[in-house]
């Protein structure tokens, strides 16, 4: 499987505090299956300040040491970036880190305020569009708006927005309502990506391999290897030519 989200890098965010940390996350995933993943650091202006040359060189010494640890992991640099005008001048600088393509646009995995869809959410997203840019929205079973109305992320898939579930979110980690939102989207067929969007050891593991299956009597064994496996590598394989 690969892995699109996940918070791997030390130091960077709220994921492993130091590289101890992150080679235990680093061979759990490999223990369940994972075999590559993109490191996606948050980028969140005033609250995680990250760049994407320092996510690249944090990247590179992450391989180093997984390579000298002798985990069997490939691993590559992007972002998980909080949607906001930011993204103008990011894309404008060509500073904004891209988890791959898909059908001939660049793929930026954003994210949403955890409560809210931002007003004018449409307009930024059509500029993204209009500039190349297919944005992926990160778990939006997650989000307390669309979980009271679904109905809200229409207008996203209908632009052509991209969406990747937290594979958590379809075991029921994250409660009844999450996961029948998790579901409903992939019974739907708009869900592109399964990812761990790991964290830690002990709360927010990097597994897939449980949503995998979950996936699998939910939509069949072809669709659901295709969210953690096809899927994210047709995305992201210039990312670890």
């Amino acid at each position: 499987m690969i892995d699109l989200h996940n918070h791997l890098l030390p130091g960077l965010d709220d994921g492993p505090a130091d590289l101890e940390a992150a080679l235990d996350l680093a061979r759990m995933a490999v223990a369940d299956g994972i075999k590559a993943i993109v490191c996606t650091p948050h980028m969140h202006p005033g609250r995680y300040d990250n760049s994407a040359s320092g996510i690249r060189a944090a990247c590179v010494q992450m391989q180093d040491a997984l390579c000298e640890a002798g985990i069997a992991l490939h691993i590559a640099a992007a972002a998980e970036v909080r949607f906001g005008d930011h993204l103008l001048a990011a894309v404008e600088s060509q500073s904004l880190p891209f988890i791959g393509e898909w059908e001939g646009r660049r793929v930026v995995l954003i994210e949403f305020p955890h409560g809210q869809i931002p007003y004018g959410a449409e307009q930024l997203i059509d500029w993204l569009l209009a500039n190349g840019i297919a944005p992926m929205i990160a778990h939006p079973e997650r989000n307390k708006a669309l979980i009271r109305t679904p109905a809200k992320l229409r207008p996203f898939v209908a632009r052509g927005c991209l969406l990747q579930v937290t594979g958590a979110s379809l075991t029921g980690y994250f409660g009844q309502q999450v996961q029948s939102v998790a579901r409903d989207l992939l019974e739907q067929g708009v869900v592109q990506v399964l990812a761990s969007d790991g964290h830690n050891v002990r709360h927010r593991p990097a597994v897939l391999a449980q949503a995998h299956q979950c996936a699998a009597q939910l939509i069949g064994d072809r669709r659901a290897q295709a969210l953690v496996l096809d899927t994210p590598w047709q995305i992201a394989q210039r990312l670890f030519a």
